[in-house]
Order: C-alpha cells, then sequence, then structure tokens
C-alpha cells in the first residue's frame, strides 16, 4: 500500500492550496481517510476527517469553515483544500486511511486518532508566509 501526497509549497497568507494524496494498494471507498500535520516544535495535529461512506466529515476548531476534506473514489484520490491560509498553518501535511471493518457504522464514521490510521503519506510541506 502506498500513499503519495503532493500540492504542498510555499503560498501567501491568504492564499489556497490543495493537497493531493494518490493511493494505491487499497480501495478508498472503503477506508476512512485523514489529513493530519506536524508543525516545526510541535505535536502532531489531526485537521479533518472523512468516513468511508464520505456522510461524514470532522474539522477541528483551528481549520473549520477554511478547510475541506474530500476523496474521489474511481482516482482512488483523497484532498484537502485549504483557503485562507495563516502562518501557523505552515507545517508538513500528511495523508492517513484508516479501516475497522464493513459494517453500516464503521462506513460512516470518521476517526480523530492518530492511532486509528494504519497508512500514511509521506509528507508533504505547507509554508505559509506572512
Amino acid at each position: 500500500v502506498q500513499l503519495q501526497a503532493s500540492g504542498g509549497g510555499l503560498v501567501q497568507a491568504g492564499g489556497s492550496l490543495t493537497l493531493s494524496c494518490t493511493v494505491s494498494g487499497i480501495f478508498l471507498e472503503n477506508w476512512a481517510i485523514g489529513w493530519f500535520r506536524r508543525a516545526p516544535g510541535k505535536e502532531r495535529q489531526g485537521i479533518s476527517f472523512m468516513s468511508p461512506n464520505g456522510g461524514s466529515v470532522y474539522y477541528p476548531d483551528s481549520v473549520k469553515g477554511r478547510f475541506t476534506i474530500s476523496k474521489d473514489n474511481v482516482r482512488n484520490t483523497m484532498y484537502l483544500q485549504m483557503s485562507s491560509l495563516k502562518p501557523e498553518d505552515t507545517a508538513i501535511y500528511y495523508c492517513a486511511t484508516a479501516h475497522r471493518g464493513y459494517g453500516l457504522y464503521q462506513y460512516s464514521t470518521y476517526y480523530t486518532d492518530a492511532a486509528d490510521y494504519t497508512y500514511w503519506g509521506q509528507g508533504t510541506q505547507v509554508t505559509v508566509s506572512s
């Protein structure tokens, strides 16, 4: 299984970026997805989460209204659209996938704990200048 993250870069405050994460070896339609980030000197932070069926999403207050998680099951790719970026969004961003079973509950549940995630991308750097 491989997760290949891309789309990071340098952007001015107030700007936008869209991160992509192409997945191979598993079918995203059966997996919950999440985006995490780690800023210099800080703990890893979960920032966007989606259930396998796409019907449930969650964002912490730090990114709510600015970030949007999505996935394309045909392309087997997950995305993170980021807007109104702030210098404090500077971090390495990681995509990840979680699978907890095939039940109706599992398909409608997102996971916010990094420990629930099985596969991780290599990370892509996002730098927001002031």
